[in-house]
């Protein structure tokens, strides 16, 4: 945690001084945090309000105005969906509301957040972001990096000597014929019942066409499967080093006040 000393006298956080702000946007839940950008620790607990249902635009923006409220947060703010973003517009709609789709998201909750600065981006790119520059491992600073994050499907994010390279989409390209996601994400291998060293053989084959395609530097896996990553990552047979993300649901809301901060 933070020093207090970041905080203004009505105990209020001070946007500025190393101080951001991320907003998670998921399918079940609306996560923020204030964040050192120094270290990429929250400063206090972060706040959830569960998704709204259905999750429209204007009742997610709503949720999102309430967490920034909670914290008394005055500067920008860094959000994720879990969408394709380009130019601030959504142009794919996961987990959320098809409604979503063709919406300008920036407009939309800079208008809800009073007209302040606001930076929307894909959710594993955030994730992606907050990896490279917190993650720990030297490596990801440098060369072509590559995050995947095994959850209901694969999310993907792609770096090039710390530089986002944005919507890469991955778990959608075919892999044989298929979907990589569709047969090698977390829910595959729950509803499937696969064991740890079954789908192993199945994120190995996904890992290697992206080899393939991009040579990448290194790979970086996360989503809630990382939190068991000794039961598979050592299994898996491909080339390039494979490290497990370390943030993990912390990731999206730290590259999401990564990002505003820097503008991008």
């Amino acid at each position: 945690m933070a020093d207090v000393t970041y905080l203004g006298a009505d105990r209020s956080p001070v946007p500025g001084g190393g101080l951001g702000m991320g907003i998670d946007i998921g399918g079940s839940g609306i996560k923020g945090a204030i964040v050192d950008l120094r270290t990429g620790q929250f400063v206090g607990e972060r706040h959830k309000l569960l998704t709204p249902q259905p999750a429209t635009p204007e009742a997610v923006a709503h949720s999102v105005s309430h967490i920034v409220e909670h914290f008394g947060w005055t500067g920008p703010v860094g959000l994720t969906v879990p969408s394709v973003v380009r130019s601030g517009r959504v142009l794919s709609a996961a987990n959320i509301d098809p409604s979503w789709i063709g919406v300008q998201a920036q407009t939309l909750f800079g208008r809800a957040l009073g007209g302040r600065a606001v930076t929307v981006l894909n959710d594993a790119d955030a994730a992606g972001l907050a990896e490279v520059r917190f993650g720990g491992d030297p490596r990801a600073a440098d060369g072509l990096v590559i995050l995947l994050t095994f959850g209901t499907g694969i999310g993907s994010a792609m770096l090039y000597n710390g530089v986002l390279i944005p919507n890469s989409e991955l778990g959608h390209l075919e892999v044989d014929g298929k979907e990589a996601e569709h047969q090698a994400s977390a829910r595959v291998r729950t509803d499937k019942g696969w064991s740890y060293p079954k789908w192993s053989t199945k994120v190995s084959k996904v890992l290697a066409h992206y080899e393939r395609i991009f040579s990448p530097d290194l790979f970086i896996v996360g989503g809630g499967v990382s939190r068991k990553a000794d039961r598979w990552v050592p299994l898996l047979q491909v080339d390039t080093p494979v490290v497990p993300a370390q943030l993990r649901n912390t990731a999206g809301i730290v590259g999401a006040a990564l990002a505003v901060d820097e503008g991008l």
